[in-house]
């Protein structure tokens, strides 16, 4: 052999030994330790035999390729297979806790642990995974808080933790994530007001939580990009300010099932809006039917069903031609409702029901369920409703 050739080759490979068998490694030390960790984390009782766990053998390199029968999936390896760039894994009923030495794969892109039984707190040392753009954890049983220090992955684009038992306030830095797009938090036991959040949000979701307070224009401030706010079932209260659904990229809004009071609302600039379905039932809203929503030239979908709105239905719902879906039921609307409603070129569906109209025709799909007993709109108007 040539002089010089074998050290080069020698510091090509490095050689190492589990249960006496010697394999060429290509795959860091550091990250072989880590997924050593994380599989020696996951209880051995909920790894079927056909998961991808189940073939992680580490008497293979992880990186090393043909992959016949060791490390078939869940890992993905940089172009040069030294470094675990992404860890997927497949929802085959997992069970264990989260090992704090995951923050060791510091290459990774994505972590995706969905629709499996992880559980205990969420490792603060996941921060060190700074080259992290997703981070999936939905689905599972982690508890405690959401870890402070994860407002430190600066590259992170999509964060999803919904579907577990989380608990306590959101950290306060949650604006410093200057990367983040899409922040789904839904279905967990989060409490207290928001803080204030990223600006290139395009996705907002925090569905389901135990969130309270009034809904602070400084929590959105410079929320140019965000187009989808999900945070219904919450305890959300007082005023919806009128800044709110001037929002310029809002299209999506859900703020069903919380406790709002009141909703103020202004002609968008230049009738220029991307609103298109706006869902408020559910609340304690107070006064008329806003009229302002048939400012927003492409809202096709609204729901106030279920406050304790009062007075007539505005004429100009019935002639807003964008408008395909209105739940206006569950309130306590008085008079007659827009003859445009029951025009043969006009399709709305939806329902005017359970309210103290008049002349709502039976016969029609959009009146169900009944009227109120007139007994209880005369109890509401202090008297005999004025039509």
């Amino acid at each position: 052999m040539l002089p010089g050739i074998l050290p080069f080759l020698l510091s090509c490979f490095f050689l190492f030994s589990t249960d006496n068998l010697v394999a060429v490694a290509l795959t860091s030390p550091q990250d072989i330790s880590a997924l050593q960790a994380f599989k020696a984390s996951v209880k051995p009782s909920s790894i079927p035999p056909w998961s991808c766990l189940a073939s992680w053998d580490f008497t293979a390199d992880p990186c090393a390729f043909p992959r016949r029968t060791h490390f078939t999936c869940g890992i993905t390896c940089s172009p040069d297979s030294t470094r675990i760039t992404q860890l997927t894994l497949d929802p085959a009923g997992y069970s264990g806790q989260l090992t704090p030495l995951i923050s060791q794969l510091a290459s990774l892109t994505i972590l995706d642990l969905a629709d499996n039984s992880f559980y205990g707190p969420i490792p603060s040392s996941i921060s060190s995974l700074i080259n992290l753009q997703t981070l999936t954890l939905r689905s599972n049983s982690f508890s405690g808080a959401v870890p402070n220090s994860v407002t430190s992955l600066k590259s992170l684009q999509s964060l999803d933790f919904s579907h577990n038992y989380l608990s306590g306030y959101l950290p306060k830095t949650m604006d410093s994530m200057s990367s983040l797009r899409r922040l789904d938090l839904s279905y967990n036991k989060l409490t207290g007001p928001l803080p204030k959040l990223p600006y290139n949000l395009l996705e907002l979701a925090l569905k389901a939580n135990s969130l309270s307070g009034s809904l602070s224009k400084s929590s959105f401030d410079r929320l140019t990009q965000l187009e989808v706010v999900e945070l219904s079932e919450n305890s959300f209260t007082g005023t919806l300010e009128p800044w709110f659904f001037l929002l310029p990229a809002l299209q999506q809004v859900d703020l069903s099932n919380n406790s709002l009071a009141r909703v103020e609302i202004s002609k968008p600039s230049n009738a220029s809006s991307d609103l298109v379905a706006v869902d408020l039932g559910f609340n304690k809203i107070e006064g008329n039917a806003p009229l302002q929503f048939v400012d927003f030239p492409l809202l096709s979908s609204l729901s106030l069903r279920y406050n304790r709105l009062r007075g007539t239905i505005p004429l100009e719902y019935g002639r807003k031609k964008s408008l395909r879906r209105l739940f206006l039921d569950g309130n306590f609307l008085i008079g007659k409702p827009p003859p445009a409603f029951f025009a043969s070129d006009k399709s709305v569906s939806g329902s005017l029901g359970d309210n103290c109209l008049q002349a709502c025709p039976g016969s029609f799909q959009l009146c169900m369920p009944s009227q109120k007993p007139s007994s209880v709109c005369k109890q509401a108007y202090g008297g005999k409703p004025r039509s």
